[in-house]
Parts: C-alpha cells; sequence; structure tokens
C-alpha cells in the first residue's frame, strides 16, 4: 500500500487535506468526540495506521488481543489488500460516555454497513463493538 500524502485529501471524506483532517489524530492527538474517533479510525485503515487501530479499540473489543504483532500484521494486511473508496455516516447517537455511529464504507471488497459502539474511558474515546447491518 501506498503511503498516503500530507496533502492527499482526507480519506474520512471531510474535504479537508489529510494532514489538516486526521493525521494529527494518527500521530497522537486525542479525537474530541466518537464521530471524530470513527472517521480517524476509518482514515488510519486507509492510511496503513495499524497501531491507531490497536490503540483506540476498547479491549472489550472481540477483536482485542495482547498479542499485538499477529493483530497488527492482520490490520495490515486488511488495509494493504483493501481499497478505501468512500464513508458515508448514516446515523449517529450522541451520548457522555456511549455513542453509536451507523456508517456505510464503500470498498474494494464491497459496501459494509455497520453500527459501531463508541465509549469514553479516562477522558478518551474507544472504539468497543460493532454490529453488521443489512
Amino acid at each position: 500500500m501506498a503511503k498516503l500524502s500530507p496533502n492527499a485529501p482526507c480519506p474520512c471524506g471531510s474535504g479537508k487535506k489529510y494532514k489538516k483532517c486526521c493525521a494529527p489524530f494518527h500521530k497522537g492527538a486525542l479525537p474530541k468526540d466518537a464521530l471524530t474517533l470513527m472517521k480517524s479510525r476509518y482514515s488510519a485503515y486507509a492510511a496503513g495506521k495499524s497501531d491507531y487501530i490497536l490503540k483506540t479499540t476498547h479491549p472489550d473489543n472481540p477483536d482485542f488481543t495482547t498479542d499485538t504483532v499477529s493483530w497488527k500484521s492482520s490490520v495490515d494486511a486488511f488495509s494493504q489488500n483493501t481499497a478505501f473508496h468512500e464513508l458515508k455516516i448514516i446515523d449517529y447517537t450522541d451520548g457522555e460516555t456511549e455513542v453509536y455511529v451507523t456508517f456505510i464504507a464503500r470498498l474494494s471488497s464491497g459496501e459494509l454497513k455497520e453500527k459501531s459502539r463508541f465509549v469514553k474511558e479516562s477522558g478518551r474515546w474507544f472504539y468497543h463493538s460493532g454490529v453488521f447491518e443489512e
């Protein structure tokens, strides 16, 4: 997978350049809300930033493992073998410590519709889990 140029349009669909949108989160800035985290995670997959995916996944997530080498390898393989065409937010349910975001991701492998659950702990948002929808 080619490295995402800082001046390329951000994969999240904001219309901003990557360097002014999701890149700061991939470098350590904390997303202010769950929707921003969701978009930055989509961009991380597109940009091959597997460390960010691991770091922003809640320990209760079914994919979470302390075997970070194989987990990172799995995320890297998915990112490298998938083209990320478009992200569409369908629904967003806001909350103080729990948020649901329903989205459609257009990928080279087809459309993926998911209702994602995000939780806030110690001032940080995490991707908790998701349910695929028809």
